[in-house]
């Protein structure tokens, strides 16, 4: 939520504040603005709207000129989208942009008002501000501290002081935030796409760390004014990969990049033909000890975990419960010593699952994460660590890191199956090597996207539908339906197919579509029988099916088809595919934003 950018230097700040920004787009936004000092000053240009209003602003009132500054782009928490409420926010000397949420704004605001402050904006950003400036005693170090220690909350902080020209400040608690190293220049930013066009070396500020960039220089300290020595680091990710690359939109980029992404994560992690997951900390004496899993996320990763928990179960005979993130870390879990608790999260930075897996560790557990992004919080704080190799994901809706994560799913569930003796060394070697195979799968299937879009012609215009399957197909149909929700706006539910008659079949009108999942051998009779049901009941039928079964009219209306030597334990790999494709192309033919669903962030910092 939200993206943070600040840059200090030789070049046009605004210029690269801009397009650091554009990069973050991906994390949700309703306004954006920056701050640059201007012959000695600073010049503060702000906007409802996308940066593309930002940036008609300027033309209009002037862009600031000069070499250092900070910008952002507002997710609003407190006070609606507006001009006025637009980061960044002032005091008489500070001028600040904030990721976050100040949980004790309230208290803070009502002193503040005492001592005659007065506030322009809703938003708890302005009272970081204003008690920034009204502490400031000329020393912006212990300002920052002094300030930092009254803040009850998440924030990332990039801070400007009007008598420190070309200097920015930053800080952060929770809320991600690195600092870029260029040759006569320095960043921060909330991710590293932001500066990838200018350098690929960083620093990752941790917890209640300040950073002070000049152009020469950058320093960061902690809250007792010791300087720091860091690590630098280096992405891996180049700007190709952070850029379209010729495709339309990056969704669907990220959906043709999902056979390799599953290379590159599963291949380290097999030896001799066997899963082999040490090097991430799980070994087979591990795997063989826990006697009940808990996976816990958000949104898609959440449902890679069901996919998940269908295999482990099935294969390991271990019980595993996924739980919603949010529910899990209020609601005084049955978790002690022994569990093992898998955290998912793309981003890493998750604020419910950070906690989740904060409350796991404190209640005895151990703790696995299988996170995209290196660096993160969640991925130091784990016991042991799975990193997807997905490389950058810009979409909101996920596709190839949901890929991955049940790509290391199966992995784990494989391995550990083995590890408790339920299933032999031939047999696990034979299940890995059908998992390398699936992106050879996916390839074929990515040749038939004129299926998917002529299914999402049928879709375009209704205002409900509902997605249904059985057992892995149930998991698959919650992904597909939140995918469609995403972006196309239509509303969509998934319901166990067998649960229909228990409510949901009341809903079933004339011309209403369904989305029908039907893989699995065991329960394809039965989910036929349900589509039946709906169909009778005047439903438009989509059946994502086998290439031999051949519906009759009184099943489906349309079809994908996929391929039949695939094994019902692997059908989810190949079965999201045309789900992904489809609610992409129905967003595209409803004409919406596809990367930027409205509403959306794709790393939710706060709760």
């Amino acid at each position: 939520m939200c993206g943070i950018v600040g840059y200090v230097g030789y070049r046009d700040c605004a210029g690269v504040l801009m397009d650091a920004l554009s990069k973050l787009e991906y994390r949700g936004y309703d306004s954006a603005g920056i701050a640059v000092f201007d012959k000695g000053e600073i010049s503060v240009a702000k906007s409802k709207g996308r940066l593309a209003d930002l940036a008609e602003k300027m033309e209009k009132t002037g862009k600031p000129e000069g070499n250092a500054g900070i910008g952002h782009t507002r997710w609003a928490t407190h006070g609606e989208p507006s001009d006025i409420n637009s980061h960044p926010h002032s005091g008489e000397r500070v001028t600040i942009v904030h990721n976050g949420i100040i949980e004790n704004y309230k208290v803070l605001k009502d002193f503040l008002v005492k001592e005659g402050r007065c506030f322009k904006s809703d938003t708890d950003t302005e009272v970081v501000a204003q008690l920034l400036d009204y502490y400031y005693d000329g020393d912006p170090i212990a300002t920052i501290a002094k300030v930092t220690r009254e803040l009850e909350g998440s924030y990332a902080l990039g801070i400007v002081f009007a008598d420190f020209p070309d200097t920015v400040f930053a800080i952060r608690c929770e809320s991600p935030l690195i600092v870029g190293i260029g040759e006569n220049e320095s960043f921060i930013a909330s991710d590293v796409p932001a500066i990838l066009k200018y350098t690929r070396n960083y620093y990752l500020l941790e917890h209640d760390e300040i950073a002070v960039l000049s152009r020469y220089s950058t320093s960061i300290y902690d809250l007792h004014y010791n300087k720091l020595n860091k690590e630098l680091k280096t992405a891996d990710w180049d700007m190709d990969a952070a850029e379209k690359g010729g495709y339309e939109h990056f969704m669907l980029k990220e959906i043709f990049e999902q056979p390799t992404a599953i290379k590159t994560t599963i291949t380290p992690r097999i030896v001799d033909g066997l899963p082999n997951l040490e090097e991430c900390g799980i070994t087979m004496e591990k795997l063989s000890s826990y006697k009940q899993i808990f996976v816990v996320a958000c949104g898609t990763a959440m449902h890679a975990g069901v996919v998940g928990r269908y295999v482990i179960e099935k294969l390991a005979r271990v019980p595993v419960n996924v739980e919603i993130a949010s529910e899990f870390r209020y609601r005084d879990p049955i978790v002690s010593e022994g569990d093992l608790v898998i955290i998912i999260s793309q981003s890493g930075e998750t604020a419910d699952s950070l906690a989740a897996m904060r409350l796991a560790k404190k209640l005895g557990a151990e703790t696995l994460a299988i996170v995209n992004a290196k660096g993160s919080s969640i991925a130091r704080e784990a016991d042991m660590l799975i990193y997807t190799h997905a490389g950058p994901e810009i979409a909101v809706a996920s596709t190839k890191a949901y890929m991955v994560q049940i790509a290391v799913m199966y992995l784990f569930a494989f391995e550990m199956a083995l590890a408790k003796g339920m299933i032999s060394e031939d047999e696990c070697r034979r299940l890995t090597s059908l998992l390398q195979q699936t992106p050879d799968t996916i390839e074929k299937l990515l040749e038939h996207k004129e299926t998917a879009q002529y299914i999402a012609s049928s879709l375009i215009n209704a205002d409900s539908l509902l997605y249904i399957g059985r057992g892995l197909d149930y998991a698959l149909s919650m992904e597909g339906s939140l995918k469609l929700k995403e972006i196309s706006y239509i509303h969509s539910e998934s319901y166990a197919a067998g649960e229909l008659k228990h409510g949901t079949i009341s809903l079933i009108h004339d011309g209403m579509p369904v989305i029908a999942v039907a893989t699995q051998s065991a329960l394809f009779d039965k989910t036929i029988s349900n589509i039946k049901e709906v169909k009778a009941r005047g439903a438009k039928v989509v059946i994502v099916c086998r290439d031999s079964y051949n519906p009759d009219t009184d099943v489906a209306d349309h079809k994908f088809g996929l391929p039949d030597e695939v094994e019902d334990l692997l059908m989810p790999m190949a079965a999201v595919v045309p789900l992904q494709l489809i609610a992409y192309y129905t967003s595209v033919l409803r004409g919406n934003d596809v990367d930027k669903p409205r509403n959306l962030a794709k790393s939710v910092t706060v709760e």
